[in-house]
């Protein structure tokens, strides 16, 4: 092995090892529901673990529910829908659409159209063919974990909201994607 070779390893080996002398970063939600990262107890800005772990023991309050990332089932879906409609949060619902394939441009003023729909009360939520599960993945797709055939009854393949736009009825469709065992929207218009 030759002088670089050896050095270069060294290198690589020195710069995978972690530095002792970090602080641990604590994961909050703070008071208003924003992200908290800080290197003091989450305690100490009246903010809320993130991991229900971190929380101090022999608290007796009850600690929040672990948050959920993704939904995992079609009422799930619906229902992060509806709390995000509820706290009227546009960030909220485009947690919920899987972005891939998105140009930035366009990703921009779908983001931006989520705004001005959240504007709008939210009449309905409807899954049509809620009976089945949406369609999973296809050999050969984006989607390592969900692999097989797509099941033989018709599947839910979109979630349709009704809202009161401007003096009219609103009805907006989105289609629904199973990857990495979560189901996430998909702009159909």
């Amino acid at each position: 092995m030759s002088r670089s070779t050896a050095l270069l390893c060294l290198a690589l080996l020195v710069r995978a090892m972690p530095a002792q002398a970090q602080t641990e970063i604590h994961r909050c939600i703070g008071p208003h529901g924003g992200a908290v990262f800080t290197d003091q107890p989450c305690a100490a800005l009246q903010a809320t673990p993130v991991n229900p772990s971190a929380a101090p023991e022999g608290d007796a309050a009850p600690t929040a529910p672990p948050l959920v990332l993704c939904a995992a089932s079609l009422d799930h879906l619906r229902e992060s829908v509806v709390d995000a409609f509820a706290s009227r949060d546009a960030n909220r619902l485009a947690g919920l659409i899987l972005w891939n394939g998105y140009a930035r441009g366009a990703a921009i003023a779908d983001i931006r159209s989520l705004g001005e729909l959240m504007k709008q009360p939210l009449l309905d939520v409807d899954i049509p063919g809620e009976d089945a599960e949406p369609a999973a993945a296809t050999p050969g797709s984006s989607d390592p974990f969900v692999a097989g055939p797509a099941p033989s009854a018709p599947p839910a393949d979109q979630l349709v909201l009704h809202t009161a736009g401007s003096g009219n009825p609103r009805e907006i469709r989105f289609g629904i994607a199973r990857q990495a065992g979560c189901l996430w929207l998909r702009y159909r218009d």
